[in-house]
């Protein structure tokens, strides 16, 4: 094989590479549409430099077109795709602006003035507008990370690469009168390199963002309860101990309140497990949507749950558990026969200087059987008593 045609292939087979790694990862998480936008991008991007090396049957110039048009779409799958995973608006106006001006552009200079060097020009010139554009969007992306950073970088290195290097090489060589020599020039040869470099970082890029978000997810999905959608018992004290450790150095009060739903047991052997989860889901979304953002809410496991309130001393604690007790108490839960009435009790205790998560959820729980004792349905609050001083020490003289 020449090094001309190595070269040449070496494009496509890149990119037939990454569409399918992409299509794979597509394959396995179908919520993100815009992957399989990538997948076409690349596979556009390895049809285009096919179509520049091999002609078909239509003709030489109807297959130079073709090829434009991929490369054209591939140019807009990509960039659509990389903005619509940040939620970033698709600028259309500037990308119609470009993708049809330089492909009107091209098909004037190849049938109407037939002029090599103005298709060169044409092409990268909207290449490069495109690319910038996505640069300034992606700019905006708000919270950026290394990721985000760098495909600001890349995505502006490919509007240089497209505009600057273009420019210069065509004012270094000169106008291109024909396609003799073209695909082993300094211009075809440096296109093609700086492709094979770009794509590649591009796409590493994509794929190590996603890889980001599926190891967030995982570590999310471990740490969350699936069937209440509040964090699990490991999760809520990695995060209440968290919160805890901010108050206390802020010299803030914090409030844990503990639940639990009450005769669950005999409820789950009256009517079946399908009824209790039922019941477990809804109290928790009771629970979230009292809680807010500010609060830390979890399932500690069976029917115990447990809410970290920043900033709250015992009578905002005991509205905070009011309000869930005597709404959750008064709906009725899906499956469940009207007369059916679910209710659930609450302990509060409210952090001492010095305590911790666990000496704070053992006077809760303490305040939570009061609570169960007394009858149910019911609140009880934890007062930390101030301790009492030891008793002196007494010295006792014994006689000789």
């Amino acid at each position: 094989m020449s090094t001309g045609l190595f070269i040449s292939l070496l494009n496509p087979a890149i990119a037939l590479t990454l569409a399918a790694a992409f299509l794979l990862l597509w394959l396995n998480t179908r919520e993100r549409g815009y992957l399989l936008l990538v997948v076409i991008a690349y596979a556009g991007s390895a049809t285009g430099f096919l179509l520049q090396h091999f002609t078909l049957s239509i003709g030489f110039p109807a297959t130079r077109m073709l090829s434009v048009g991929a490369f054209m779409a591939s140019a807009l799958c990509l960039t659509v795709a990389i903005l619509a995973r940040y939620n970033r608006p698709i600028p259309w106006p500037a990308f119609v602006v470009f993708a049809v001006g330089g492909f009107g552009a091209f098909a004037w200079f190849m049938f109407v003035q037939p002029d090599l060097t103005w298709r060169i020009l044409s092409v990268n010139f909207a290449f490069g507008g495109i690319s910038l554009v996505v640069a300034a969007e992606i700019r905006a992306v708000p919270n950026r990370g290394p990721i985000e950073r760098l495909l600001i970088v890349l995505a502006a290195l490919s509007g240089v690469n497209f505009i600057v290097r273009t420019v210069m090489v065509v004012a270094l060589h000169g106008p291109y009168a024909g396609y003799e020599g073209f695909y082993s020039s300094l211009y075809w040869t440096t296109a093609l390199l700086s492709h094979a470099v770009l794509s590649l970082l591009i796409a590493l890029s994509l794929l190590t963002a996603e890889a980001l978000d599926m190891l967030r997810t995982l570590r999310s999905e471990s740490l969350t309860d699936p069937l209440s959608s509040l964090l699990n018992r490991r999760g809520f004290e990695a995060k209440a101990s968290a919160m805890l450790d901010t108050c206390r150095a802020s010299g803030l009060p914090a409030a844990l309140v503990v639940a639990d739903l009450d005769r669950f047991k005999a409820l789950n052997d009256s009517h079946g497990h399908a009824a209790g989860d039922r019941v477990i889901a809804e109290f928790a979304a009771r629970l979230r949507s009292a809680a807010g953002l500010r609060a830390v809410a979890g399932r500690l496991g069976g029917e115990e749950f447990a809410v970290l309130i920043p900033m709250a001393d015992p009578a905002a604690a005991r509205l905070f558990a009011e309000a869930v007790r005597t709404v959750f108490s008064a709906g009725s839960i899906d499956g469940l026969p009207g007369h059916v009435r679910v209710t659930a009790s609450f302990g509060i205790a409210v952090h001492s200087i010095d305590e911790t998560l666990d000496d704070l959820t053992r006077r809760a729980d303490e305040a939570l059987y009061h609570a169960k004792r007394d009858g149910r349905d019911s609140i009880r609050v934890s007062y930390q008593r101030t301790p009492e001083p030891p008793p002196p020490l007494e010295i006792v003289q014994r006689s000789a």
